[in-house]
């Protein structure tokens, strides 16, 4: 959401359509996650802001061709966290934690760079063009300088390495 509580524009960030739709699939199938695809103009089930955002329902990821790969990577990032027994009574909502929001927020970063012609630059560019807040002023410099926190949170749960790369489940 941004600021000013509205949504920008869709034409500022990369969308699904921008990508191809059998690799988000692939990436979040390493996961045991399924991606649902919506139709165009439909409601998205289990979308927590409305409009082109993904939704999620159990271990499931509903997005429109027209929703943003952020918000994509986001979801299924609420849910690779997850352990499997807790997917399964997730609907549009996925925590009210705030190590974990911090934490996905990281990891929706690195599962960019998972997904061919994405990567984490253009995933924290447009986190930044959406609206996303971090104190710092941006998401790099959230990504770089002040989530010591979350890189914990993620590194203590296997989801990185020591060098905090991705570390995706075997196939």
């Amino acid at each position: 959401m941004s600021p000013q509580g509205q949504l920008p524009p869709h034409d500022s960030v990369l969308l699904l359509r921008d990508i191809a739709f059998a690799d988000a699939a692939a990436l979040l199938a390493r996961y045991a996650l399924q991606l649902q695809p919506v139709a165009d103009d439909a409601p998205i089930p289990g979308s927590y802001w409305g409009d082109a955002e993904a939704g999620l329902i159990g271990s499931t990821v509903h997005a429109r061709a027209d929703t943003p790969v952020h918000s994509l990577l986001h979801e299924a990032a609420h849910l690779i966290v997850l352990p499997p027994e807790r997917r399964q009574g997730v609907h549009t909502d996925a925590t009210d934690s705030v190590e974990e929001e911090d934490a996905v927020c990281l990891l929706q970063a690195l599962l960019g760079d998972a997904l061919p012609g994405v990567g984490r630059e253009r995933i924290l560019s447009d986190m930044d063009a959406w609206g996303y807040t971090f104190r710092l002023g941006s998401a790099r410099a959230y990504f770089e300088r002040d989530a010591d926190a979350a890189w914990r949170w993620l590194a203590e749960r296997g989801f990185i390495d020591a060098e905090r790369r991705l570390r995706l489940p075997s196939r």
